[in-house]
Formats: structure tokens, C-alpha cells, sequence
């Protein structure tokens, strides 16, 4: 299954001011667009459902990162299932932040007339 990845403009400020910081960034974010295709949700304890409906879902991650050698990071993302793309929404360390931006995710969904 072929799916096509992409990010807002704030995802891609946030990810590569953390990538200046973590150095193993650009290559974690590569091996988990390859593993989130095999990912089952439901069984994954490291992924939870923000929003679910029968074209989207809105996916909160646990994000391992090498070079912090642990989950600290959090990634939002969609995944369109209709369109087989998957859109990257946030990405925070979970030190700096404790929840994703709600107001972001509202404002995303809106686009779709959510």
C-alpha cells in the first residue's frame, strides 16, 4: 500500500527546530513513516485516537527518538483513508509540553468541515 506523507507549515518550523537539537531526527521521523503503515492501533499502547471518523482519524504517537534513546516525543498526525495520506500535524518533546495543541487539531479539522 503506497501512501503519500505530508506536514503543515507549523510541523515542519517545529520538527526542524528540533532536529537542529536532536540529531538523529531526520532519519527516526524516515523509519516511522516505514512502520506506521504496520501499525495496529487498537493493540499499540504508544499510539491513541484523538479523533476518529469514517475518512480521518487523528492519531497522538509516542515518538522514539535515538539520539534522546527514549519516547519523550510526541507526534499528531492524520491519516486520510480514502486519500492514503498521512498528514503530520505537531511534533513537541513532552518535557517542553504536556498535550498537543487542540486548538490546531480544531482548526485543522475545520478545513475538512469537520
Amino acid at each position: 500500500m503506497k501512501i503519500n506523507f505530508k506536514q503543515l507549515n507549523e510541523f515542519s518550523k517545529e520538527f526542524k527546530k528540533l532536529s537542529k537539537k536532536y540529531k538523529t531526527l531526520n532519519r527516526d521521523l524516515e523509519t516511522f513513516k516505514k512502520n506506521i503503515v504496520f501499525v495496529d492501533l487498537n493493540a499499540n499502547k504508544n499510539f491513541s485516537i484523538l479523533y476518529q471518523n469514517k475518512n480521518l482519524e487523528i492519531i497522538k504517537a509516542r515518538f522514539f527518538c535515538r539520539y534522546l534513546r527514549g519516547k519523550t516525543l510526541r507526534i499528531i498526525y492524520s491519516y486520510h483513508y480514502n486519500l492514503k495520506i498521512i498528514e503530520f500535524i505537531e511534533i513537541y518533546f513532552k518535557g517542553d509540553k504536556e498535550n498537543e495543541d487542540r486548538k490546531r487539531i480544531n482548526n485543522y479539522l475545520r478545513e475538512f468541515n469537520l
